[in-house]
C-alpha cells in the first residue's frame, strides 16, 4: 500500500493506494499538525484494516506551501521511510500524486525529501 500526504496547508490530506482500492481522507490540521499527524495517520490506517507495515512506498507533496507544515510532514515522513526501509519521493504541482505513484512504480527512491516553500522561509525575530 502506498501512503500519500500532503501537510502544504492547514488541510492535511492524505490517501492511501493499493491497486484497485484507494482511501481518501482531509483534516483540518490548523495549529495541531505537529501534535496530531500520527494519530491521524494511525487512526486512518486503524480505520482501513491497515498497519504501518502495510506501507510499502510513501508519496510526499514537497511544496510549495507553509514552512512549518512542509518541515512537519516531511520529517514524519521521512523519519519512517528511512527507519522501515521504505521509498519515499517527492513531487510537487497539481498532478503530485499521480507523478509520485509513476515514479515509485519506475522504482525510483528520493531517500530523503527536501521541502520545496516557493518562496523564503517567512521566520519572525525573537522578542527579546
Amino acid at each position: 500500500m502506498i501512503l500519500l500526504l500532503d501537510t502544504s496547508t492547514p488541510v492535511c490530506k492524505l490517501s492511501f493506494v493499493d491497486g484497485d482500492w484507494r482511501f481518501d481522507d482531509e483534516w483540518e490540521s490548523g495549529r495541531t499538525l505537529a501534535k496530531g499527524l500520527l494519530g491521524y495517520l494511525q487512526d486512518n490506517l486503524a480505520k482501513n484494516d491497515k498497519t504501518w507495515k502495510d506501507i510499502s512506498g510513501i508519496v510526499a507533496y514537497k511544496g510549495p506551501g507553509s514552512f512549518t507544515g512542509l518541515r512537519i510532514g516531511l520529517t514524519v515522513l521521512n523519519t519512517f521511510a528511512d527507519s522501515e526501509a521504505v521509498s519515499i519521493v517527492g513531487t510537487t504541482g497539481d498532478d503530485w500524486q499521480s507523478a509520485g505513484l509513476a515514479r515509485l512504480e519506475a522504482g525510483e527512491n528520493d531517500q530523503l525529501v527536501m521541502p520545496e516553500y516557493g518562496a523564503e522561509a517567512h521566520i519572525t525575530t525573537p522578542r527579546k
